[in-house]
């Protein structure tokens, strides 16, 4: 937990506006008057959060922060500190400040979701304030209290005290603290991947449901080795002209207004649905950061074409090029570069890694951008190409790409030794099972280490991609078939045996459903190696896993699984995400005393 700094608000408002007291409190629940609403007072129930949630995140890191304050006054008004506020200035401090008033806040926590936690005299209250760092002394704009909650969102407006940990020369974007992209770049590498491990550790102390002894120690985060620069596709859009929304529009298509100017092309404005004029990105790659000036001018020229707003696609496609056919033209617009092997912040090169990089020498890259969703995009992940549709998922970080799956090739089968950084010899799992396959990153970058893979999708075009580049790799031992969701493993479970088996997974944000969870523990694969874009819900299923099921499920064959090693990769450097890799080891011949203190 991140030690408290003594912490203060103060209402900071407008010339000639009055600060109303008496009526904010207790309005939470209640029927607000149209009249109090346009007063300034304005408070919100929450609706019920989803699960993983970044609603659901920030609660609970609220409710931590709150939990700890409770040990101890924040500060006492008897201790000699020129900063205890005034009698009259405690009155005010003791009702929530009107909507878009400004207050004064010392930033306490760092939140799972990259805001700052601010805490107030106003008792058990926190003031959630983006782009800030703990120990930013900051001026920040009310929008909407959640009373009930205990929480304030507000806007960032500026900072009248830098936090030691803050450093705004760090930052490269204009937009920074505007918009909703990236919320960490004023903090060093070394402490945002810091930060990621503290999210990690957090979200299995709180979601997992597991007692801490259960939890291994979370490795460094591994940091990509391109900072800024590395995201290989953007997907900006542009609102359509006033009024395309209404009912009255909706009821009546003729009654569209034609634009009348070129409106903001770019991205969301933190904390509304406005979006904000971006004309440069500065972590996306260079071509699609070219790209996006040239989509951007044709939007403007064919704007006449356009009746309602529309999503752009911007996304990299890369060609290798053997060294000695290299020769582009004078006229070449694209980017062409010598690949060189970067090994990322937190992992040193180990033999698969350098495997993987071995051509690197032989051939230059040419990239070029695409704007068409089913126009095919080519990703080079060391010696393995993929072609996916270029508006369907795939990773979007490449330079991290190689040091992910050689992680992976490193730990499936067992975690290696501090004397070899090869895994160690497991000689009974032959077999590779990859649920959510996609377009088969993992089947295809992992098949060397089996005598058989199996990929499963849902979804039919994924298998279609995933052939496709099985055949262009040359891989004859990787398998691919559209899963039915009501019984995904029952291909696996003709062709191999549970105990010579180890799967992966890599759900969507939400993570896995239970009854996913009930046919993986029914099957009971050997090792389950667990990849999630969203640690929260990651720390939830795993929990699950551990405890072999949930309470209240039918009673099933006893398989739960221990954790063997955890670790965040930081696939989007500058803001609040972590990748989340999970290794899990099945428990062999437990009694039913061993399983009595599982749950935290």
């Amino acid at each position: 937990m991140l030690p408290l700094t003594r912490l203060f608000i103060r209402p900071v408002l407008a010339p000639g506006f009055k600060l109303r007291l008496g009526l904010v409190k207790g309005l939470a629940g209640s029927n607000m008057t149209k009249r109090k609403r346009q007063q300034g007072y304005y408070t919100k129930r929450m609706k019920a959060v989803q699960e993983g949630s970044n609603e659901e995140v920030l609660l609970a890191d609220i409710r931590a922060l709150l939990s700890t304050t409770k040990k101890g006054p924040v500060a006492s008004a008897s201790e000699p500190n020129d900063e205890v506020p005034t009698p009259k200035e405690s009155n005010i401090l003791n009702e929530l400040p009107p909507r878009f008033s400004e207050v004064e806040v010392e930033i306490s926590a760092l939140s799972s979701i990259g805001d700052g936690l601010g805490l107030s005299y106003f008792p058990d209250h926190v003031f959630v304030v983006p782009f800030t760092v703990p120990g930013d002394v900051v001026k920040a704009k009310v929008v909407t209290h959640f009373t009930n909650e205990h929480y304030t969102l507000t806007d960032f407006v500026s900072v009248l005290q830098s936090s030691p940990r803050r450093n705004d020369s760090l930052i490269q974007c204009r937009y920074f603290a505007q918009c909703s992209g990236c919320q960490l770049q004023m903090l060093s590498y070394e402490e945002q991947l810091a930060h990621k491990k503290t999210v990690l550790q957090k979200a299995y102390l709180i979601f997992s449901n597991l007692a801490p002894e259960l939890l291994p120690m979370i490795g460094d985060t591994i940091g990509s080795p391109m900072q800024y620069g590395y995201r290989t596709k953007l997907t900006p859009h542009f609102d359509g002209p006033p009024g395309s929304m209404s009912r009255k529009v909706r009821r009546d298509p003729s009654q569209q207004k034609a634009f009348e100017e070129v409106p903001p092309i770019g991205f969301m404005k933190k904390g509304t649905r406005k979006t904000i004029d971006i004309e440069d990105c500065s972590i996306g790659t260079e071509v699609v950061q070219q790209g996006l000036k040239k989509e951007r001018k044709r939007v403007a020229e064919e704007l006449s074409k356009y009746k309602r707003g529309a999503t752009l696609l911007l996304r990299e496609t890369t060609t290798r090029v053997p060294v000695r056919q290299s020769t582009p033209g004078p006229d070449d617009q694209s980017t062409t570069s010598e690949k060189t092997d970067n090994v990322p912040h937190g992992l040193e090169s180990t033999p698969a890694q350098a495997e993987l990089a071995a051509d690197s020498a032989q051939y230059v890259e040419t990239k070029t951008y695409i704007t068409d969703q089913n126009a095919l995009s080519r990703e080079h992940i060391g010696p393995y190409i993929f072609v996916n549709p270029a508006g369907s998922f795939f990773q979007n970080n490449n330079s991290i790409l190689p040091s992910f799956t050689s992680y992976l090739r490193s730990h499936i089968l067992r975690a290696p030794s501090p004397s070899s950084p090869e895994p160690a010899e497991t000689s009974n799992i032959k077999y590779l099972v990859d649920a959510y396959s996609g377009s088969g990153l993992f089947s295809i970058t992992l098949s060397s280490l089996f005598t058989a893979t199996l990929g499963i999708d849902i979804a039919p075009s994924s298998i279609a991609s995933a052939k496709q580049n099985a055949s262009l790799n040359s891989i004859t031992n990787a398998t691919f078939v559209a899963g039915d969701a009501a019984n995904i493993f029952a291909e696996a479970k003709e062709r191999f045996l549970a105990y010579e088996s180890v799967v992966v997974i890599d759900p969507p944000r939400k993570g896995c459903d239970d009854h996913f969870l009930k046919q993986l523990l029914g099957w009971g694969p050997k090792r389950v190696v667990y990849v999630s874009c969203n640690v929260h819900t990651q720390a939830r299923d795993v929990g699950v896993l551990v405890r072999g099921g949930k309470e209240g499920w039918e009673e099933q064959k006893t398989v739960r699984y221990s954790i063997e090693s955890l670790r965040g990769f930081d696939f989007f450097p500058q803001t609040g995400h972590v990748e989340g890799v999970a290794v899990l080891q099945r428990v062999e011949h437990e009694d039913e005393a061993s399983q009595a203190d599982l749950t935290n």
